[in-house]
C-alpha cells in the first residue's frame, strides 16, 4: 500500500520574530515494515541554515533556522511512503509466557566469541546458530534502554496496580498486551480537551480521560512495571470517510501508539486509542523512550509575543 502525507504546521505571532530555531521528526522511517521513497520540506519564510542527520534512534532530524523578521511560520513536509503486506502480528507471535521475557529481558548476557570458534572444525549449521545468538543478545541490549523511566513515563504503584489484571501467571506475553491494549480502550475516555503536552500521566489516570499520546504513554508505564521493554511510535494513521461521503482533505491528524519487545520475535505494534494492532495503515514517523524523543516539531522563536498553532495532516492513499 503506497500514501502521499502532507503535514502542514502553521505559526501566526502577533508580533515580528527575529530569528526561530526548528528542530523536525517528519521524514517516515525505512525499516522492514515501511519504505520512504522520497520527503522533502517546503518552509516559508525560507530558512538560513538547513541540515539533516539520524538521531540515537535512527530517527531522521531536519534542522532549520530563520534569521528575518516574519509574523508567520509555515512548515510542510511531503513525503511518499509503502507500507509492504503485513498479516496480523498476533498470529506470527510467539507464546512466550510474560516471565520468561522479562528474565531474558533482565539476565541475557552478550555473547560475545572468538575467532576459533570459527575455525576448521565448526561446521557452516553451527556458526550460523551461534551468529543468530550473537545477534538476539544485541536486540535485547538494545530492546533494555525501554525498560527504564524516560522524561514523560515514570513507573509507579499505580501503573502497576492498573496493569496487574492483565498480567496473569503464565500468560504469553503478546496476550498480557494485547489485553491490556483492550482494556485501556474500554476504560478510557478519548477528550482532545483535557490534555496538553505537559499533563501528567498520574492524572491521566486518575480521570481516565486523554488523547492517543496518553494512552501510549499509560501503555508503556504499565508494561514497564512489570520490566516488560516498551517504545512510543508516533506517525499517521489512514482515516477513511463514511459510506456515500467525500473523502476530507487535511482531516487525518499525526498519531501515537506503542510497540512491546517479544523476545524471539522482534517489535509488535499496538494502538490502544483504536483498538487494533496496526497493519497496513499505520505509517511510522519515529520512535523512542516516550513523546519527547519523537516531536515532530519543536524549536525556540525570538520574539513573536502571543501565537497561534493550527496543523493539517493528509493521508492519501495512491492507488
Amino acid at each position: 500500500m503506497k500514501y502521499r502525507i502532507t503535514h502542514t504546521t502553521l505559526y501566526h505571532y502577533s508580533q515580528s520574530v527575529g530569528l526561530c530555531q526548528n528542530e523536525a521528526r517528519l521524514q517516515p522511517r525505512n525499516f522492514w515494515q515501511q519504505q520512504c521513497h522520497h520527503s522533502h520540506f517546503n518552509i516559508h519564510p525560507t530558512p538560513t541554515d538547513f541540515s539533516e542527520w539520524l538521531d540515537f534512534f535512527g530517527n531522521h532530524v531536519t534542522y532549520f533556522a530563520i534569521q528575518r523578521p516574519h509574523t508567520q511560520l509555515t512548515v510542510t513536509a511531503i513525503s511518499e511512503v509503502t507500507l509492504f503486506p503485513r498479516q496480523n502480528n498476533l498470529d506470527l507471535a510467539n507464546r512466550m509466557p510474560w516471565e520468561q521475557a522479562r528474565s531474558l529481558l533482565q539476565e541475557t548476557p552478550m555473547q560475545g566469541h572468538s575467532q576459533s570458534q570459527y575455525g576448521q572444525g565448526q561446521n557452516q549449521s553451527q556458526s550460523q546458530s551461534q551468529q543468530q545468538n550473537q545477534d538476539q543478545s544485541v536486540e535485547i541490549l538494545d530492546a533494555r534502554q525501554y525498560l527504564l523511566d524516560s522524561p514523560m513515563v515514570t513507573v509507579t504503584a499505580e501503573l502497576a496496580d492498573y496493569a496487574q489484571r492483565s498480567f496473569l501467571p503464565n500468560r504469553p506475553l503478546v496476550d498480557v498486551v494485547h489485553d491490556l491494549m483492550q482494556r485501556i480502550y474500554k476504560d478510557f475516555t478519548y477528550d482532545p480537551s483535557f490534555t496538553t503536552i505537559a499533563t501528567p500521566l498520574s492524572d491521566v489516570l486518575k480521570f481516565r480521560r486523554g488523547v492517543c499520546q496518553d494512552f501510549a504513554h499509560l501503555a508503556i508505564g504499565c508494561l514497564r512495571a512489570y520490566n516488560i521493554a516498551a517504545r512510543y511510535i508516533s506517525g499517521y494513521v489512514e482515516t477513511l470517510p463514511e459510506v456515500g461521503q467525500q473523502r476530507l482533505v487535511g482531516a487525518d491528524a499525526s498519531h501515537a501508539w506503542f510497540s512491546v519487545y517479544i523476545p524471539n520475535t522482534g517489535w509488535l505494534d499496538f494502538d490502544p486509542t483504536n483498538n487494533t494492532v496496526p497493519l497496513d495503515q499505520h505509517i511510522t514517523l519515529a520512535w523512542g523512550r516516550d513523546y519527547a524523543d519523537v516531536t515532530p516539531l519543536k524549536g525556540i522563536a525570538f520574539g513573536g509575543g502571543q501565537h497561534t498553532l493550527s496543523v493539517s495532516v493528509d493521508v492519501l492513499r495512491l492507488e
